[in-house]
């Protein structure tokens, strides 16, 4: 099995071009809801993490591939970017009508976690200095308007009053007890990809700093080293409120982490990291892969068995990770499990899709929509980057 052109050929032939037949040529951006019958709704609203995730994918796209043309794609997400933000209080609005007005108005950490994300991944593919500033920008509003002395808040309302954080303390457990985590393994994490990725690029010392103290957080408060597994809900002093593992985020985290420590952290302070995010990949996929896919996540000590996207693509990463930090040959057997698992099964088989958003414990396919403010291309389109780079 050649996975680096399989991948390479899934992005090409799939997902690009699905991609590509959203633009919303009327009102600019993308269209922001395709459901499971395929038709695409226009006056859906769009939302900031999307109009990020899309702006992220054809920009390492275009970079990933050397094919220009593509940056025009990141160019219409870039340039419908200042439809989200707040031009009388500043940050970003977690969405907008399908022709630009503001929506939903909260002010989110993960939201704007995300737009850095896209923003350095269109400076570094067009070139484009103005987007590198953007993206700084947001890095000084998260710093000093959406953290305490404890670390970072999460949820604002427009005027960057504190809100309860139920966009992210969002599991059905947790909100049947009506308890609203404060702080989420799932935003620290994703501000850790960004500034990753913003330190790579922009090389300031500041952004560095910021990402050594997350990479501390994640080591030393989020990381559980009896139970081998990132904490997923803390109250305002970082303590865990509720028993659980999400398997996806700890597969994807054990990478992440990985390429984190390598940009900010010491070559000594690396190998430890290292050493510890392999015992958390080991840990999860002994856990959890079960006949070539991931399962969801645990809670109070009960497996959720759904199958969902992002989680498969994920865990092929995590995956080529193990692989190359070991070289262990179950790890590429797994993979090229876990490959065949995706195309086969979740791989949406019809003209003019790409994948389905989750298979059932039983394997039948969940009817849930083919693009919505969650569901993008960041997952697999970076999967099949990643695997081009790493094979």
């Amino acid at each position: 099995m050649d996975l680096k052109e399989e991948a390479r050929g899934h992005l090409q032939q799939k997902l690009i071009p699905f991609w590509e037949g959203l633009a919303d040529e009327r009102f600019g951006g993308y269209c922001g809801y395709v459901g499971f019958d395929l038709r695409p709704d226009v006056s859906a609203p769009k939302g900031c993490i999307l109009n990020s995730r899309i702006l992220w994918f054809f920009s390492r796209a275009a970079q990933t591939l050397k094919e220009e043309r593509l940056l025009a794609y990141a160019r219409r997400a870039y340039d419908f970017f200042p439809h989200f933000v707040d031009g009388d209080n500043g940050g970003l609005f977690w969405s907008v009508t399908y022709d630009g007005q503001p929506l939903d108005t909260m002010k989110h950490t993960y939201v704007h976690a995300f737009a850095i994300y896209g923003l350095v991944a269109y400076a570094e593919a067009s070139g484009d200095r103005e987007a590198l500033e953007r993206a700084m920008a947001l890095y000084t509003l998260i710093e000093t308007r959406m953290r305490d002395g404890h670390g970072y808040l999460e949820a604002f309302s427009r005027e960057f009053e504190p809100l309860e954080n139920a966009k992210l303390s969002d599991n059905p457990k947790l909100l049947a007890r009506g308890v609203i985590a404060r702080r989420t393994m799932n935003t620290i994490l994703h501000l850790v990809e960004a500034y990753t990725q913003l330190y790579r690029v922009g090389r300031d010392d500041r952004v560095r700093n910021s990402l050594q103290n997350l990479l501390w957080v994640v080591e030393n408060r989020v990381y559980n080293r009896e139970r081998n597994r990132l904490e997923v809900f803390f109250d305002d002093d970082l303590n865990s409120i509720f028993d659980m593992q999400s398997y996806g985020h700890d597969i994807e985290a054990s990478w992440l982490i990985d390429l984190a420590a390598q940009t900010a952290l010491s070559p000594e302070d690396c190998a430890r990291v290292r050493g510890w995010t392999t015992e958390l990949a080991c840990g999860v996929i002994d856990r959890a892969f079960q006949g070539g896919r991931l399962l969801n996540e645990n809670t109070e000590g009960e497996n959720d068995p759904t199958c969902i996207w992002w989680v498969q693509a994920e865990t092929m990463v995590g995956l080529a990770n193990l692989w190359q930090k070991t070289g262990d040959l179950r790890w590429k057997m797994d993979m090229e499990e876990a490959w065949r698992f995706i195309t086969t099964r979740l791989v949406d088989p019809r003209e003019g899709s790409e994948w389905f958003w989750s298979l059932a414990g039983d394997g039948t396919v969940c009817e849930k929509p083919i693009v919505e403010p969650w569901k993008c291309p960041y997952h697999n389109g970076r999967m099949c980057m990643e695997l081009m780079a790493r094979l």
